[in-house]
């Protein structure tokens, strides 16, 4: 039988993970897998705590036996048996960080070795490090960038198609205050002694500089 759990951050809404395992798998292999897939520390004591659908604690599993078996003894189905709906998974005990996960029903989908089948979210290590998911910031931060689909814009097809009559006259406007100012420049770049444009040389003369 094939399980679903869903891996979630205390609080935080822009993360999760969600694993098919084996109901065969042990806790251990659990572990491995997440630890690899998040990347968490590989030189720190870990712990499943493992509660009830009322939020009780019904066994503690560590590297070690602490009582209800060794993470390497244990099976998933052993876990569903004992009524644990959900662990807090501690992946570096001595600093007590840890992740939530929730056992969300069957899944038809076989999974010869825990893998994630949906994910949100960077890993863990960057919401530690400071990043904040958009879902996580309060309303009065929530300020999408304008939607550039929604305002006409000058160049292109497409844009002139998306533009109403007057817009496509205030761009023909704009276009020719441009060719008025070209056209300006252009006389003023004009040799100012030349008032008509007519002087005519006949090599014998200093040309201006």
């Amino acid at each position: 039988m094939t399980y679903q759990y869903r891996v979630t951050l205390t609080g935080i809404k822009g993360f999760y993970r969600v694993y098919l395992i084996d109901g065969e798998s042990t806790l251990y292999s659990f572990h491995k897998q997440m630890r690899a897939d998040m990347e968490f520390p590989q030189d720190q004591l870990i712990l499943f705590k493992g509660l009830d659908s009322s939020g009780n604690v019904v066994a503690r599993f560590g590297l070690f036996d602490l009582g209800a078996g060794a993470v390497d003894q244990i099976s998933i189905s052993q876990t569903i048996k004992n009524g644990i709906t959900s662990f807090v998974y501690f992946y570096d005990v001595t600093n007590k960080k840890s992740v939530n996960i929730t056992l969300e029903g069957e899944s038809a989908e076989p999974a010869p070795s825990p893998f994630i089948s949906d994910s949100k979210g960077p890993d863990p290590i960057e919401f530690e490090n400071g990043y904040v998911a958009f879902e996580d910031l309060p309303a009065e931060q929530r300020h999408l960038p304008p939607d550039d689909d929604d305002k006409p814009r000058k160049g292109g097809l497409a844009s002139l198609l998306n533009m109403s009559l007057d817009d496509l006259d205030d761009l023909k406007d704009e276009d020719e205050n441009l060719d008025d100012e070209d056209q300006d420049d252009d006389e003023e770049d004009e040799d100012p002694d030349d008032e008509d444009g007519k002087l005519i040389y006949d090599g014998s003369e200093e040309l201006p500089v």
